[in-house]
């Protein structure tokens, strides 16, 4: 890299330069997902771009960047996605399902990306000490915030620990979306959203309102002797 390459660089319109710093996190979520993140290198990210290896690091301090960089937009994205579904929406259960349909919807739509996060980020005990402590907490505390008004309305049991109940849903939206990438089957994950929460909400529910709010299996007709 040279000093007229960053003055180059410097020049070009912004509009531009977020572009190629969108291309170039694309690319890395591409190769991460591909040849695994020890096994890729800056150069497979920059071949993948179509840019030099250079240019890479305009946007980007090393590989190890591009990973938390992959990590950040995500939480970002899903954190602004969450806040948005849940807004119009008062009845606690929906606002979970909805906050379920953003998870996995956003997971099935990019199975490199859903590797990268399911997979490649869990591999580093360094990555996960960060992740949990910055944007991982905030998008938890979307979560509790739903299982928190639920309780004040008498929706879920006041005795249940939401901060607890909140890492519980997380858990199994997260392991649904690994199961999703390691299954041989084809399907769409976000399609096991309502069997989800039907589950969860039964073991939050208030048992007084539970059966009003959660819909019965049909009974099937007994046969004749």
């Amino acid at each position: 890299m040279t000093i007229h390459s960053v003055t180059t660089a410097t020049a070009r319109p912004l509009l531009e330069r977020g572009d190629k710093r969108d291309a170039i996190l694309r690319a890395a979520t591409d190769v991460f997902a591909s040849r695994g993140f020890f096994n890729a290198q800056v150069a497979d990210v920059a071949r993948a771009a179509g840019v030099a290896a250079g240019t890479v690091y305009l946007y980007f301090r090393s590989k190890d960047d591009l990973l938390v960089s992959i990590f950040d937009r995500t939480m970002r994205e899903w954190i602004e996605e969450g806040r948005a579904s849940v807004a119009p929406i008062k009845d606690p259960v929906e606002r979970l399902r909805a906050i379920a349909r953003v998870h996995l919807g956003r997971m099935g739509r990019d199975r490199s990306l859903a590797v990268v996060f399911q997979v490649e980020l869990r591999q580093s005990t360094k990555f996960m000490e960060r992740f949990s402590a910055t944007a991982l907490r905030e998008y938890l505390g979307i979560i509790r915030e739903v299982i928190v008004e639920g309780q004040a309305t008498g929706a879920f049991r006041r005795e249940i620990n939401p901060t607890l109940a909140a890492k519980l849903f997380f858990g199994g939206l997260d392991e649904m979306a690994t199961n999703w990438i390691l299954s041989a089957r084809r399907y769409a994950p976000v399609n096991d959203v309502d069997a989800i929460i039907e589950m969860f909400v039964r073991g939050v529910a208030n048992v007084r309102t539970a059966a009003s709010r959660i819909p019965r299996p049909t009974p099937r007709k007994a046969r004749r002797p």
